[in-house]
């Protein structure tokens, strides 16, 4: 079994045990779901490998904290209801069937504004920018993802200060990526 990480900026990736692979897609969903798909068609033959995303997350839901495997994301920032009345499948939410059940909402708005954050609570537990793109990517190329999601903030006002928060959540994603790998962290 071979394991490729993919994480949004070099901070969350910053404590990845050495010589894991580690893919670095820049913010956003387009980036994560163009810089997955690159990887992946560079990396050869994919069939024993498993892809890593790791990064933080906004807690949608008062108390969450710590880390996190989602198992269902969701294109949070998409007029999906649209689509879908134009008769097409807007493939909103992607399910993995290996997480904690925690449902993560994925999009291209930071979420800063309690109105947006209450509104997510409605459907999701964290939020996050890139997610949805790289398991969205996967999916395609019929390669298995696995989703570890560290709270950094509350998605509110709190989330400006991602920059100083970032070390400590890049710690325990390192020490899982390590403990999943099997190895010391």
């Amino acid at each position: 079994m071979a394991f490729l990480v993919i994480s949004a900026t070099k901070a969350e990736a910053a404590y990845v045990p050495a010589g894991v692979p580690v893919v670095v897609t820049g913010m956003g969903k387009a980036s994560a779901a163009i810089e997955t798909t690159r990887a992946l068609l560079s990396y050869g033959d994919t069939t024993e490998l498993t892809v890593l995303n790791i990064g933080t997350a906004g807690a949608l839901q008062d108390g969450h904290t710590g880390l996190f495997r989602p198992d269902v994301v969701i294109n949070h920032d998409l007029s999906a209801d649209a689509i879908r009345a134009l008769g097409y499948d807007p493939q909103e939410r992607l399910d993995l069937g290996n997480g904690d059940g925690t449902v993560l909402a994925s999009g291209d708005v930071f979420v800063t504004d309690p109105a947006v954050r209450a509104a997510l609570a409605e459907v999701a537990d964290l939020v996050d920018m890139e997610a949805y793109g790289v398991v969205l990517a996967c999916q395609r190329l019929s390669v298995p993802v696995e989703l570890a999601k560290h709270v950094s903030d509350n998605a509110d006002e709190s989330a400006f200060d991602w920059p100083t928060l970032v070390d400590a959540s890049a710690r325990v994603l390192g020490g899982w990526v390590a403990e999943r790998l099997g190895s010391p962290a």
